[in-house]
Order: structure tokens, then sequence, then C-alpha cells
């Protein structure tokens, strides 16, 4: 309702000012109890997914709030899951600023922000002192990745690292094995590299959920930038590993759908609705794989609930915003819910 208003003056700022000025707002909200009062109501239709009890379908994408710093203002806005991250075991700057771009012709954005994080002990400090999650209740899904500097023969070690911080906490883990803004890392989705993680990752949680009697499903985040041949291979072997959910996808480096606006050639992932098309047809091409094996979460370029209800026709379960809030608000967490719970 207010968001319209809010919107121009927001855009006036620097893109990575304006969602820190966003969410340093949102916290002083909720904690006066005025986030909760206007927030649209969410009526949506639960759903069970990863053997998780979800309120409604609609969730915040990672990269939002990488930090876990500002999760129960989030959880204001009627998300049936929030995910946080993506998390490293040691705190990184990340990228040179600037580096968040907006292309508002298309409702697109750039980024190239490489993981900027406060490192994974503060990351769970913040989860622990927030209400929402596993405790409280609320689907909290805890994103993990490997450090910049962490070369991927060893990149393994880090998400092993991540996985033992957060298991305890989060209702599933995401591995984030897809951002084009760490060197390198798209690399993990390749034949040995993938199929050693996935072994890695599968073992430990074995022993995880034996340690803390709690079975933590995992979710690999995919590229949208995959043939079709590499996407049937890497559902074959998801399958074969046991994992549980896998999230398509994560921003791309294709630029032909903005080849023409101003801002188009920065460097990083592109996100928003030129993105729509291209995380539908991956979605399409894994549910056809898979046939109902596990649970896909589809995100990229979700603007509307006739996106959403697109991505669910595909073969998503599960849905998950990010860009869509920058240029609709967050009356589109409401609208989405409201389409999918619709039929």
């Amino acid at each position: 309702m207010f968001y319209p208003l809010l919107r121009p003056l927001l855009f006036a700022l620097d893109p990575e000012t304006a969602h820190d000025a966003t969410l340093a707002g949102l916290d002083a909200a909720t904690a006066c109890g005025v986030a909760r009062a206007l927030a649209p109501r969410v009526r949506g239709s639960p759903v069970t997914a990863m053997g998780l009890a979800f309120p409604n379908r609609v969730g915040l994408a990672a990269g939002l709030d990488k930090n876990a710093a500002h999760i129960d203002g989030l959880a204001t806005l009627g998300f049936g899951f929030i995910e946080c991250g993506t998390v490293t075991p040691r705190a990184q700057p990340g990228n040179p600023r600037p580096r968040v771009f907006r292309l508002p012709e298309a409702e697109a954005l750039i980024n190239r922000l490489g993981f900027n994080n406060d490192g994974v002990a503060r990351f769970l400090k913040n989860v622990e002192r927030a209400r929402f999650g596993s405790t409280h209740g609320g689907i909290l899904g805890l994103n993990i990745g490997r450090n910049f500097d962490t070369p991927n023969a060893r990149a393994t070690d880090d998400y092993l690292y991540c996985l033992n911080a957060v298991y305890a906490r989060a209702s599933y883990v995401a591995v984030n094995i897809s951002s084009p803004n760490t060197k390198g890392l798209r690399e993990l989705q390749k034949d040995a590299a993938l199929e050693a993680l996935l072994a890695a990752l599968k073992a430990e949680q074995a022993k995880l959920a034996q340690k803390h009697g709690k079975y933590t499903p995992i979710a690999i985040k995919l590229a949208p930038d995959l043939g079709d041949a590499d996407l049937r291979r890497i559902a074959r072997a998801l399958v074969a590993h046991g994992v549980d959910g896998v999230i398509a996808t994560n921003t791309t480096v294709d630029r032909s759908a903005v080849a023409k606006l101003p801002g188009a050639n920065e460097a990083g992932g592109l996100s928003g609705r030129p993105l729509r098309e291209k995380a539908t047809a991956v979605i399409r091409t894994l549910a056809a794989e898979l046939a109902g094996a596990l649970p896909i979460i589809g995100v990229g370029g979700i603007m509307s609930g006739a996106d959403a209800r697109e991505k669910l026709a595909a073969g998503a379960t599960l849905v998950q915003v990010y860009t869509g809030l920058i240029y609709k608000g967050p009356e589109l967490v409401a609208e989405i819910a409201a389409a999918l719970a619709s039929g």
C-alpha cells in the first residue's frame, strides 16, 4: 500500500544504500509493532516438501539477508519460508562497490556482490537471536558457500564446515554452487566435482542427523546457464545421492534480454524479469528428469502471481522472490500466495 510512494525515494539512492536503509527501517517498524500491523494479509495454502510443512509456497530467496540479521522483520511480510545467506566460513568483504545496478526498464538488477558476509560464527548468533526459525516456528533455510580464496580442490571443506555450524538451527540447508560472482564456483556443478561434493555432504548430513537427533534437508542451488544435458546429468546425480531438494535458479550471466539497456554491460549476475523464461525452462527440464523424485524451488523473474503460477506449472513446488520485492514491494508476497492457493 505504501511502497509505491516509497519506491521513488529508494530508487534515488544507490541500490546497496537503499537496501540497507530498507532493512533498517523494517527492523525499526518490527520492533515497535508497526510492521506486522501494516503488512498485507497473506492467505496461502500449506504444502509439504522436503519433509517440512510450509504454511504457504512463497519464500524469500537468499541474498537479501546475507547475515541473517533481519529475519524477524522479514517474517512480518508473510513469507512461507525465509532463506538467509550465502554465508562462508570466514568473513569477507565481497567485491568493491559499486556492485549492484538497477535496470528499471527491464525490472532487473545486476549484482556482483561476491558473498560479502560476516562469517558463519556471527551469522549463527543472528539466527539464534531471531524468534522466527526452527526453534520458535517458521521454515528457515540457511544458504552456505565457500570463501573466495578457497580453491575448488578444498571447497568441500568450506561447505562441510558451514554445514556443521548451521545444521541444528536450519530447517533446511541450501548449498550455493552457482553464483557467478565467486571465481570458479560454478565449476562445482561439473561431473566429478559435483559427485564428490554431494557424496561428502550426504555423509556429513547422516552423521549430523544422528548427533542432533534431527534430519535437516539439503537443497542444491543451480545456475540458469546450464545446458539441458548438464541439467539432466545433475538431476540424476541429485537423485542418486539422495539430495532433498533443488533450487532453480541463481542469477544469469546472459545479457541477451537486456543488451541494449544502459548498464547492461556491468559484470555480475542478472536477476528480475529478464531471467523469468530462462529459469522456468530450467525448472521444466529438471522436472522432466526428476519425475517427482525431489521438490524444486523455483526462483527467477517472479514479478506477479501469474509468474509464480508459471513456475508451478513447469514443475516447481515452492517459489522464492527477491528482485520482485525491489520493484513491486511487499504486497507481492500476498499476491503470489493468493494466486498459488487458488489453484
